[in-house]
């Protein structure tokens, strides 16, 4: 990771400079100055997991340009943000711009705004609406610039803004160790592999521990999720499934004596770890590389479709459903992707859980729901 030193400033002049690393603890000086920072230069940081910021412009002392650093080895992919700042001064009034969003459509757009907190306040809130301006900006090659304003208020605290709420691959490991030491007879896990960089790839096996001691065929449901690091959503989903799931709850109980879950909660946890939005850390989109993932290249898909072609073969198992979990950078309630089947009985049978859904939850929307065979999808859980 890239190692700016703390003891000058960057300037926008420089605009065309690659960002190729985090910043870490970068204190942005007004140009010319020499010294040591003094309260109310901003010390602006990136270097822990999760986090993203690649590059820091001064524009004014009320002014920054701030650059988000693209995934690891590719590009393409510039949305994800997380950092702190620290070395304020009460009441110090700011505008941060990020100014290279890969993308132009955002939920930016339609009122979301960056979240917020401090070592003081460490419950993440949004930036209040009227203080975001999401558009297109001619000084940066008419990109789309998101800028908000922020006042900080304690010269004590350090300042953490985020694109949308974190979820660390350390979160996870610490909540599956939470639920593990309660020793629950219908929960159990394992080690699928490990990811290039050696971090966990965990599956858990939520049912009733008679169905695991039974000759008749089991149904099985298998979900997936965070195989894109930005789409932090995913994460608060899929562990509010395992969480009715493991519940005493009487529906949960039901299904734990139907159904067997298998569950994989993080399909790139080193993506996730470096604050990558969509690749892993050698710059592939994991969810294009279904149809043939490599051992070396792909290891976290390699072995859960190892499990799925076995399940998919085993005449003891019925692979019921597949359940990808995703989140949108440009639209809002839930909704399904599904697949075009020549089948019309296997095409009707996928269009009954959303149809379900759509009746029972408020925030799922049915018109948002699209089912398709675009070649652009290949590659992708779904296919």
């Amino acid at each position: 990771m890239a190692d700016k030193k703390t003891d000058s400033g960057s300037d926008s002049e420089n605009s065309e400079e690659p960002v190729v690393g985090n910043v870490n603890k970068f204190a942005v000086v007004p140009p010319g100055y020499s010294g040591r920072p003094k309260k109310g230069h901003l010390i602006f940081d990136a270097c822990f997991e999760s986090g993203n910021l690649g590059r820091v412009d001064y524009i004014t002392e009320y002014e920054y340009d701030l650059f988000i650093r693209p995934d690891t080895c590719n590009p393409k992919f510039r949305v994800w943000f997380n950092f702190t700042v620290e070395n304020v001064k009460t009441d110090q009034r700011v505008i941060f711009n990020i100014v290279n969003f890969s993308k132009t459509k955002s939920l930016y757009r339609d009122g979301m705004t960056p979240l917020v907190k401090s070592t003081s306040r460490p419950k993440w809130v949004r930036v209040p609406a009227k203080h975001v301006y999401y558009y297109r900006c001619p000084d940066h090659r008419k990109n789309y610039v998101m800028s908000f304003a922020f006042c900080f208020d304690r010269e004590t605290d350090v300042y953490q803004f985020a694109y949308c709420y974190p979820y660390s691959y350390t979160r996870l490991q610490n909540y599956l160790d939470n639920i593990e030491k309660r020793n629950l007879d219908y929960l159990s896990r394992e080690l699928l592999c490990l990811s290039v960089q050696q971090r966990r790839l965990d599956l858990l096996t939520i049912t009733s521990p008679e169905n695991s001691d039974t000759d008749d065929k089991q149904k099985i449901v298998f979900i997936t999720a965070r195989v894109h690091p930005g789409e932090t959503p995913a994460s608060y989903v899929c562990q509010g499934i395992i969480d009715f799931l493991i519940s005493s709850h009487p529906i949960a109980k039901i299904l734990r004596d139907h159904l067997v879950f298998k569950i994989v909660p993080m399909l790139n946890p080193d993506g996730v770890y470096l604050g990558n939005y969509r690749c892993s850390l050698m710059g592939f989109d994991l969810n294009r590389h279904w149809q043939e993932p490599s051992p070396w290249a792909h290891p976290t898909l390699y072995a859960v479709k190892t499990i799925l072609l076995d399940m998919d073969r085993s005449e003891k198992v019925d692979l019921d459903f597949y359940i990808d979990i995703h989140a949108h950078s440009t639209l809002m309630n839930g909704f399904m992707y599904g697949n075009v089947y020549e089948d019309m009985g296997r095409y009707e049978r996928q269009a009954v859980f959303p149809k379900l859904l759509g009746q029972n939850a408020e925030d799922f929307s049915l018109g948002n729901t699209s089912f398709n065979r675009d070649s652009v999808k290949a590659g992708t859980g779904r296919r």
